[in-house]
């Protein structure tokens, strides 16, 4: 400040001269290559050559939103990224560089544990790509290829991206920089921290945390601009059906304003006492002898993804009702409660009340049908009930809970195993009494099941012990509960899920709603399959050419 003008200086003289600017800094590449490269012969075209030239800008692009940045290439300008004032400056550098989608994909990260922060943001699992393209991480300013923070990411993802899909994410880690080695590498590409695994788990813990709010939570009502763009009145809230609240999760009835939410959308207040009773109603005996009709055999042999992802397997189940949550007051009058589709059409609109919406019908044996404000939500049902299992064995065997609940078995379920199988039920005892099943030889050539998870109590009991064997066989079974206990609460989940071809009622199918909106993570399967897809009625509108 103060200085009559600025200075120059030529890089390749070395000369200072005075230079006219505004204040500020301009450090400007020219001719980078002017003299013969040493290692020219290595060089590839002149398009990768500049891709990877991009490729760096862009790096040092997001670690600096306060600083605008420029990329020309034979006279003609390439990228540009401005400087935005506020405290947006990191957002809209994220969406100039990453693209207004990855924004629009992706959910903020802001997670602080003692002196480390980590903000950014991490893409949702329906935006993961198949290359490593979009896996940005900066420690203290720097760009790096921390494999510590790489797994840590990658981790978070591992029960909600499908196949060999890849996460897409911009971390910024803040550190003491006391705490991290940066003199690892000669491009300082790779850093060494003093205690990896407390970043592993911090980097693996901010995106757990905003990956686990279900994207059906920021569904809202359909704008004023939607609603006029498609020429129709907003919905008009109708009177609460009592005998549908009644059936949702033994919601009250009552009509007073602690029950009905302030916000058409605002996340409902539910019992979680009597949604563990619902879900553990899905192998209900009762439910099994009232509908007589619907018995046949429970068959868990087909546990993995490729067999249960065929939505027309003959997987036939049992009568018992999935979520028999209407209280007893509702059996007494049958009259009131929503079993006929026009009953379910004449009060749609109070699905607006839920994010999911309300159930209208079952495609195929398949897929649910649910209609709410923005329009016609479609849910894989095995897929979603697969994740609120999962999601609850995993709570079962959380750190600060007891284990999974174990049912005794009135008659042990024996078979025949092979040698591997026996030696694993008795080299694994601890792990599967863990899992919630009690699974002792008999023989050399024959085991007995004689306790099984409570949720899973009235499957295929020696399916699930052949099924849970099999992984302890893979993994190592003294550390099986640390090291590979998702892989077996997903193989277990996906046998206590809901099969196709299996008939719900319209009580079952918004149970099963409103719990997908109260369970984590449950817009994907354990296997990362979507489990609901949302139609707008613009789409609606766009295949039968309405107006235009």
């Amino acid at each position: 400040d103060g200085q009559a003008n600025a200075f120059a200086l030529d890089g390749r003289t070395g000369e200072v001269c005075p230079a006219p600017r505004a204040v500020g800094t301009t450090v400007e590449v020219k001719e980078l290559f002017f003299s013969t490269p040493a290692r020219r012969k290595f060089l590839k075209s002149d398009s990768t050559e500049l891709a990877h030239c991009i490729e760096a800008v862009r790096r040092h692009a997001l670690a600096r939103p306060d600083v605008s940045f420029a990329i020309w290439h034979e006279g003609k300008l390439v990228e540009q990224w401005r400087v935005h004032p506020g405290a947006a400056g990191l957002e809209q550098r994220l969406a100039d560089v990453l693209g207004n989608e990855f924004v629009a994909q992706s959910i903020p990260v802001d997670f602080q544990i003692g002196p480390m922060h980590i903000i950014g943001r991490a893409g949702t699992p329906d935006a993961a790509r198949s290359r490593p393209d979009h896996q940005f991480a900066y420690v203290n300013g720097r760009f790096v290829r921390d494999k510590v923070v790489m797994h840590g990411a990658r981790s978070a993802y591992e029960d909600v991206l499908h196949g060999q899909k890849q996460p897409a994410y911009a971390l910024f880690i803040q550190i003491d920089p006391t705490l991290v080695d940066v003199n690892v590498h000669p491009t300082k590409i790779e850093v060494r921290f003093r205690d990896s695994r407390e970043v592993h788990q911090a980097v693996r813990h901010a995106i757990e945390q905003a990956l686990a709010t279900p994207r059906s939570q920021a569904l809202g009502e359909a704008s004023a601009d939607e609603l006029q763009l498609q020429n129709r009145p907003a919905p008009k809230a109708l009177p609460e059906s009592a005998s549908w609240r009644q059936a949702s999760m033994g919601l009250s009835t009552r009509e007073d304003s602690d029950w009905r939410p302030a916000h058409r959308f605002e996340r409902p207040r539910v019992d979680s006492g009597q949604a563990m009773a619902d879900l553990k109603a899905l192998w209900s005996p009762a439910a099994s002898d009232s509908e007589p009709s619907r018995a046949g055999a429970r068959s868990y042999s087909d546990n993995s993804d490729t067999a249960h992802d065929s939505p027309h397997a003959a997987e036939a189940r049992p009568g018992a009702a999935v979520w028999d949550a209407a209280p007893a007051a509702e059996s007494a009058a049958p009259s009131a409660a929503p079993t006929a589709p026009a009953t379910a059409h004449t009060d749609a609109h109070e699905g607006g009340h839920w994010p999911l919406g309300r159930a209208i019908a079952q495609l195929h044996g398949v897929y649910i049908l649910a209609e709410n404000a923005r329009g016609l939500v479609v849910v894989d049902m095995h897929a979603a009930h697969e994740r609120i299992v999962y999601e609850k064995l995993k709570q079962q065997l959380g750190p600060d809970a007891g284990g999974i609940a174990s049912q005794p078995l009135l008659i042990p379920a024996t078979f025949a195993a092979t040698p591997t199988e026996v030696a694993t039920a008795e080299s694994s005892a601890e792990a599967l009494s863990q899992l919630g099943l009690e699974i002792s030889p008999l023989s050399a050539k024959t085991l007995a099941v004689r306790a099984v998870p409570t949720s899973l109590a009235q499957g295929d009991a020696v399916e699930l012990a052949r099924s849970v064997l099999a992984e302890l066989a893979q993994h190592e079974a003294s550390t099986v509960v640390q090291r590979a206990q998702n892989e077996i609460l997903a193989t277990m989940a996906c046998h206590g899920a809901v099969r196709a071809n299996r008939q719900l009622t319209l009580t079952e199918m918004n149970a099963l709603l409103r719990q997908m909106e109260e369970t984590e993570r449950s817009d994907q399967c354990n296997h990362g399959r979507p489990t609901w897809r949302q139609m707008t009625m613009r789409d609606l509108d766009a295949l039968f050419l309405r107006g235009r």
